[in-house]
Order: structure tokens, then C-alpha cells, then sequence
């Protein structure tokens, strides 16, 4: 079975990977993202790894949170998943005579998985929108169209959309987590962004309706945007409909069980969660402001240590910092993610030292398409596949980084989204101004030569790899 050989389809890679997996009974459950393959592994010791890593295409492999991982080069994943998933259709339901031994980890870790799984799914709707608002903002800027004209008004319309329902989508993405149902999860999403709630950004220059409860006055103030409200509100919805369904009858269950999830969790969420919440996000925002402006110290250290933080996976929790950033009236822009930008390009820099440095042939096929993904946002290939298994250049990377997020700190970069690095990201980054775009394009060239530099510095010469 040759395994290289680069014309093989997305079917037949899935065949040669399922035995390598252990074998389709092996596989509990599995989900992917750009650019990995994650598998929840009966017994992980089946793995033969050493033969996946081998295999063409496949950039590396690496177990974090109980799940082992492939990472692929974009746009081959889904195919590839969706192979598995045609070979095989049924999940495994997870039971045998033997229980494999049980992943356990601490609380931090259980939640920052929790958190990516929730923002994974939605990431592809808030890229979408961020390039149309990107494209929107270059349209103002070069006067390409009038702006009261009907092309506007429709971009505008389709860029604000992900970010008007986004507790929706969180609603739904949340309760699939939680164990709840889905569409229950959505609909409460709907009420924290219903139109008779005044959206949060509009606070500026209107004023809330109010009603009063057991003596306390509410304000009428919706959620968009926001991200705790609608996290917390489907976790205690999912934990009650689970509850419900052990005391209510089987032939009540489909009329009674909604009705009372809908008005109980929607009046807590109103009332008591949604308040609550707000101020958390609050602390939360501005902590990382109070941060944020200790300046170049602040980028530098970002920079360096945010690569670290992909590793384990974590990043994706970060997604829900931004979203607060952007929903709070007093702050309204995203200054974390042009330092996650410089954090990500460096690391493209860094494959592209490896190229003009290694004499490996497959090392070398491999770092200029990672490299040139990493300046696309797509950095997994880059890390797992070259930089962190030969250590310098990851440490090059990191040095990269911090000087790059020094200068993005220190010139007040920002951004209007979140969900888009490296060259995509100028789409989120020039509606804000040509002196934002040009500090942006000046740091990614600060990060990507660092990085070059110190990687060809520090890996002075080639090691056994």
C-alpha cells in the first residue's frame, strides 16, 4: 500500500488512515477545523503514529485534551472527514467489555475545551462577515460606490447579520455541548437579541425602555454580539431540560418541557443572568484594557507567548474576550488580535527560514506551503509540522512575535472583527483608517524578518531530525 502517492483521493486516504487509527471501532467520536482531524480515541495505544506522521500531506500529529489530532493542510480536511465519515456511518457508541482508561483533566483545561468546541463551528460565519466589513470599508475609503447606494445597503446588511444573531449561533452551537437541545438553545439565543431590546451599541445616543420587577427597574437592553450572557443562560437551560426529562412524562415531554424552559430560562436571563453578565464582561474587557495599556511590554510579552498558547489549543477561548471587546459601547474594537496576527505570521517567517536553511528534502517540500498558510492565518502545518519539532525555529518565531506585537501595541493597532491574521486581516484593519493599515503592514514586516532572522541565527546548523 503505498501511502505517498499524491493522487490518491480523500477515500482511500480514509482507508489507510482508519487501520492506523485502530480501526473504525476505535474511533468514539470525531470532529475537525480548518485544519485538523480531531479523534476521541476508545484506546489511543492503537495508534500508530509513527505510519500517520509518514503519510502524504499529513504535517504532524499531537494528542492534547484527550483527543488525538491530525493536523492537514487547509481544504483537505473536510474531504478527508467526510471520507471517514462515509466509511464510516454510525458512531461508535462508545461501550466494550474493556473501558479504556479515562483522559482526566483539571477543571481549566475541561473548560477551555468546553469553549472551543462551542466557537469552532462559528468561526466560518465571522470570517465571512469580517471580510465584508473589511470590503464595505475599502469601498468608503477609495470611493468605489456611493455610500447610500443599493450595493451598500445590502453589504451592510450581510456583513452585520453573523454579528446581530451571534447569540443565536452560540445558542445553538452551546446547548449541542451542553447536551441540550439545539433549537431550544437558539431560541434563547433570540431572546437575549430580540428587536424590543434595545441593541447595547446604540446606548450611545438612545435611551432604554424599562420595566419594573418586584420593585427594581430592568432596562430593555438587548445582547448582540455578547457571548456570556447566552453561554450561561444555555448551561442552566441544558442542565434543567436534562432534569425535566427524568420527572415528566414520555407523552407530556414534547408540549410541557419546552414551555417551561422557554419561560423559565427567559425570565432569569432578562432579568437576573443578562444584568449579571454584562458586569462580568465588563471586568473582563477591562482588565484586559488595564493590560492592554502597559504598552510595549504588554505586545511584547503577548506576542511571544501567544503561539504557546495554539499549541494547547486554548486560543479558541480567546474568541469570546474579542467578542466582549467589540459588544462594550466604551471600547468597540479588537486590539488583542493584531497581536495574534503578529503571533501567527512570525511563525510563517520562521518555516520560511527552515526552507533556506535545512538540506532535509522533506522538510524543505513541506515549509514554504506551510509558511505561506501561516501568512493566511492558517498556522497548525507550520507549528506541528516544522517549527516545534525542530524547537529553534518555534523559539525563533516567538522572538518574531514579540517585537512585532511590541510595535502593534505601541502604535495602537485595532481591528473592527475578529477570526482573520496575517494578509486577510488588512480587510478588518483598513476601514479603521490608512495610518491603522500602514502600522499593521509595517508590523507583520517587523514579525516575519525577526523571525527569519533569529531562526537563522539560533538553528546555526542543521540537527539530526
Amino acid at each position: 500500500m503505498n501511502i505517498q502517492d499524491k493522487r490518491k483521493e480523500p477515500q482511500d486516504i480514509a482507508q489507510d488512515l482508519l487501520p492506523l487509527l485502530g480501526g473504525k471501532d476505535n474511533i468514539k467520536k470525531m470532529t475537525h477545523c480548518t485544519t485538523r482531524l480531531r479523534f476521541e480515541l476508545q484506546d489511543e495505544c492503537k495508534v500508530n503514529k509513527a505510519a500517520i506522521d509518514e503519510m502524504n500531506g499529513v504535517h504532524g500529529t499531537f494528542s492534547r485534551m484527550g483527543l488525538f489530532q491530525i493536523i492537514l493542510a487547509p481544504g483537505v480536511v473536510n474531504k478527508i472527514y467526510r471520507a471517514i465519515h462515509e466509511t464510516k456511518p454510525d458512531p461508535v457508541s462508545g461501550t466494550s467489555n474493556t473501558e479504556p482508561p479515562k483522559v482526566r483533566m483539571n477543571p481549566f483545561i475541561q473548560f477551555a475545551r468546553t469553549l472551543s468546541n462551542i466557537f469552532v463551528p462559528i468561526i466560518p460565519a465571522i470570517v465571512a462577515s469580517g471580510l465584508l466589513m473589511g470590503l464595505i470599508g475599502m469601498i468608503k475609503v477609495f470611493q468605489w460606490a456611493p455610500q447610500d447606494s443599493s450595493l451598500m445597503k445590502m453589504l451592510d446588511i450581510f456583513s452585520s447579520a453573523a454579528f446581530i444573531i451571534l447569540p443565536i449561533l452560540i445558542g445553538f452551537s452551546a446547548a449541542k455541548e451542553f447536551g441540550g437541545n439545539q433549537f431550544l438553545g437558539a431560541v434563547i439565543g433570540g431572546i437575549l437579541t430580540h428587536p424590543a431590546l434595545l441593541n447595547p451599541s446604540a446606548l450611545g445616543y438612545k435611551v432604554p425602555e424599562y420595566i419594573e420587577v418586584i420593585g427594581i427597574d430592568i432596562p430593555l437592553i438587548g445582547y448582540q454580539g455578547t457571548v456570556i450572557p447566552i453561554l450561561i443562560s444555555v448551561f442552566i437551560m441544558s442542565r434543567l431540560e436534562l432534569r425535566l426529562r427524568k420527572m415528566v412524562p414520555s407523552s407530556l415531554d414534547l408540549f410541557l418541557i419546552p414551555f417551561l424552559i422557554i419561560i423559565f430560562i427567559g425570565f432569569i436571563s432578562l432579568l437576573i443572568i443578562g444584568p449579571i453578565s454584562l458586569f462580568i464582561g465588563d471586568i473582563m474587557t477591562n482588565t484586559f484594557e488595564f493590560v492592554y495599556k502597559a504598552g510595549v511590554i504588554a505586545g511584547f510579552l503577548f506576542g511571544g507567548l501567544y503561539s504557546l498558547i495554539v499549541i494547547t489549543g486554548l486560543h479558541h477561548t480567546l474568541h469570546a474576550v474579542e467578542m466582549e471587546l467589540l459588544a462594550n459601547p466604551e471600547i468597540g474594537v479588537n486590539f488583542l488580535l493584531p497581536i495574534w496576527s503578529m503571533a501567527n505570521i512570525a511563525q510563517g517567517g520562521a518555516g520560511l527560514a527552515v526552507f533556506f536553511k535545512t538540506r532535509n528534502e522533506r522538510i524543505k517540500k513541506i515549509a514554504i506551503p506551510s509558511a505561506f498558510s501561516a501568512f493566511f492565518g492558517i498556522i497548525e502545518p507550520v507549528i506541528f509540522g516544522i517549527n516545534i519539532k525542530l524547537v529553534k525555529p518555534f523559539i525563533g518565531a516567538a522572538i518574531g512575535g514579540s517585537f512585532g506585537g511590541a510595535y502593534v501595541v505601541l502604535t495602537h493597532v485595532v481591528a473592527n472583527s475578529f477570526g482573520l491574521t496575517g494578509i486577510p486581516m488588512i480587510a478588518i484593519v483598513a476601514p479603521l483608517g490608512i495610518s491603522n493599515l500602514a502600522h499593521y503592514l509595517i508590523g507583520l514586516g517587523i514579525s516575519v524578518m525577526t523571525a527569519f532572522i533569529a531562526t537563522f541565527i539560533l538553528w546555526g546548523n542543521e540537527e539530526a531530525e
